[in-house]
C-alpha cells in the first residue's frame, strides 16, 4: 500500500508537472524556441492573479476566467514583436531574449512584491482529500490540476488535428517555407500558437499559486522540471509531455520516500538516463508535434 501511494502522489505531481510543460513543449514544437522565461511567465501569473481578484470582487480559485485570456494576449504580442524579430534574426537569440526576459521579470516583481512569499487563496480545498485507505490519500486540488492537464492537452491535440487553424500550425511547424509558398502567414500563426502557450503558463502559475507559496525566483526550479518533463516525454509530443511529466513525478516520489533530499536527484537520474538510452524521448518523433 505504501508503494502505491507512492505511485498515485507521483502521479499527481506529473500531472502539475504536464500542465506546466504543455506549453514549452508547444513553443519548441512550432517556433523552434526553448523560452526560458517560460517559469518566471507562470509566476506573473500567479501575481497577477492575487493581484486582480480583490479589485473584480471575485474568488481567487476563478481568477483563470480573467488571468488566462490576459495571457493569451501578451503572447501574441510578445511573439509579434519581441520573439520574432530574435528568430528573424538568429533561432539562437531567442535563448538570449527569453533569458534576459527572465531576468528582468524577476527582478521587476522583486522590486514590486520583494522577496516574501505570496499564495492564490482558495479556501479549505487545500486541505481537502480523499483516504480510501489509512495509507492511500489523493488531494483533491492535485486531481484537479491532473485533470485540468489531461483536458488542456486533449483540447489542444483536438484544436491541432481537427481545426484549420490547428492543421495551419501543423504545416508551419513541419515546413514553414512550404506552408508560406501556399499562403499561409506563418508569423501569425507563431502568435497564434505563442497565444496558446502562453495561456497555459497562466494556467499553470495560478495552479502553483494553489499548491503552495510562489515568490519571484520560483520560475526557475519550475522551468527545470518542465523542460526535464518535456525532454523525457519527447520533444513535440503532447501527449509525451504527460507521460514525462507523470514519469518525473513517479520517479520524485520514489525518491523522496527514501530520503527528502534524494527527490530532485531521482527526477534528475530518470532524465539523464533517457537522454542516454532514448534521446529523442519515449514518444518522441521526428514530426513534430505527432
Amino acid at each position: 500500500m505504501i508503494w502505491l501511494n507512492v505511485i498515485i502522489q507521483g502521479i499527481l505531481l506529473g500531472g502539475f508537472y504536464a500542465l506546466f510543460a504543455c506549453g514549452l513543449s508547444l513553443m519548441f514544437g512550432v517556433l523552434k524556441v526553448i523560452n526560458l522565461a517560460h517559469g518566471d511567465m507562470a509566476v506573473v501569473a500567479a501575481y497577477v492573479a492575487v493581484f486582480l481578484t480583490p479589485h473584480l470582487h471575485i474568488p481567487e480559485l476563478w481568477s483563470f476566467l480573467v488571468v488566462v485570456p490576459i495571457f493569451g494576449v501578451i503572447g501574441y504580442i510578445g511573439q509579434r514583436t519581441l520573439i520574432q524579430k530574435s528568430i528573424d534574426r538568429d533561432p539562437f537569440t531567442t535563448l538570449l531574449v527569453t533569458f534576459g526576459l527572465s531576468v528582468v521579470i524577476e527582478n521587476l516583481l522583486l522590486e514590486a512584491y520583494t522577496a516574501n512569499g505570496q499564495t492564490v487563496t482558495i479556501g479549505t480545498l487545500i486541505t481537502k482529500s480523499w483516504h480510501p485507505t489509512s495509507i492511500i490519500y489523493i488531494s483533491y486540488l492535485s486531481l484537479m490540476v491532473l485533470a485540468v492537464a489531461v483536458g488542456v492537452l486533449a483540447l489542444l491535440q483536438l484544436f491541432l488535428s481537427r481545426t484549420g487553424t490547428g492543421r495551419l500550425i501543423r504545416a508551419v511547424a513541419d515546413d514553414r517555407e512550404a506552408a508560406q509558398l501556399s499562403g499561409a502567414n506563418y508569423r501569425h500563426i507563431f502568435g497564434i500558437a505563442a497565444a496558446i502557450a502562453c495561456a497555459t503558463v497562466a494556467l499553470a502559475g495560478i495552479a502553483y499559486g494553489m499548491m503552495t507559496q510562489f515568490e519571484p525566483t520560483s520560475g526557475g526550479v519550475n522551468l527545470l522540471f518542465a523542460f526535464e518533463a518535456v525532454v523525457i516525454g519527447g520533444i513535440g509530443s503532447l501527449w509525451g509531455t504527460l507521460v514525462g511529466g507523470i514519469a518525473l513525478g513517479v520517479a520524485q516520489q520514489f525518491g523522496a520516500h527514501f530520503n527528502p533530499q534524494y527527490q530532485v536527484l531521482a527526477g534528475n537520474v530518470l532524465f539523464l538516463l533517457v537522454l542516454a538510452v532514448r534521446p529523442q524521448g519515449l514518444f518522441g518523433k521526428r514530426t513534430a508535434l505527432a
